[in-house]
């Protein structure tokens, strides 16, 4: 075809497809864009740790890809919404950010006892950070389901140089709290990120039977409102040994 022919029928010149043409009439020529396919569940993973761990630093990167060298500390909660594919089916996971400082504990509190996943961090460099460790699972006992998966990530591997927690130590600790999953990992240098997230949504979709993921996954997602202070009701307490 003569490339000029070509432009001058896009101009609307000589001899080009008119209004009666069946490629352009009614516009039934142009291809529809499809809407995108509806998450097939909806869950709800929280991020807890002390202050500094950089839980804020991991949800970014995580949903944005981002990493922010100076990050400010989150204030009550925030949250983050990514969609991801997992064994054919379509994710949408709300993933809930909670300020590490325990003036805000019996706000951070509320947001326990829907999430499905519960990913605890620690600073590897910190010392102080690995210590409360039994403090944070005294607030899953209190106020989690007790199906909840638990994850216990240490951060900040980047700076390994730096390091004031074995690896081994992470491992001990994790291994005596039943159905804890461990890992370390770096916000900064990414990686890893992807994998803690993936992984415990992996562990939740094979823990549950399908009739279960259809009736509560899709359940469970948070209100974007405000949640009450106190839970109105609170599970009991997880039967695990837990580390002194």
């Amino acid at each position: 075809m003569d490339p000029g022919a070509a432009l001058q029928r896009r101009a609307g010149g000589g001899g080009g497809l008119g209004a009666g043409s069946p490629a352009l009439s009614g516009g039934q020529g142009r291809r529809r864009k499809q809407p995108p396919r509806p998450a097939d569940f909806k869950l709800q993973v929280i991020i807890i740790g002390s202050r500094g761990v950089g839980k804020t630093s991991l949800m970014e990167r995580f949903t944005d890809d981002t990493f922010c060298e100076a990050c400010k500390s989150t204030v009550g909660v925030d949250f983050k919404i990514k969609t991801v594919e997992l064994r054919g089916k379509k994710i949408r996971l709300q993933i809930w950010d909670t300020a590490g400082q325990e003036r805000f504990n019996s706000i951070t509190s509320a947001y326990y006892r829907s999430a499905k996943g519960i990913i605890l961090v620690y600073d590897i460099t910190k010392k102080e950070t690995f210590d409360d460790l039994p403090k944070w699972m005294k607030m899953i006992d209190k106020y989690a389901s007790e199906d909840a998966e638990l994850l216990l990530v240490g951060n900040k591997l980047d700076c390994e140089t730096d390091r004031e927690i074995t690896r081994q130590q992470g491992e001990k600790f994790a291994q005596q709290i039943t159905g804890m999953r461990f890992c370390e990992a770096s916000a900064k240098d990414n990686f890893n990120v992807d994998e803690i997230f993936l992984k415990l949504v992996d562990d939740i979709l094979k823990k549950m039977p399908l009739d279960i993921l259809r009736n509560e996954l899709s359940n469970s997602i948070l209100s974007l409102q405000p949640e009450p202070e106190i839970p109105p009701e609170l599970p009991p307490p997880r039967p695990h040994v837990r580390c002194c």
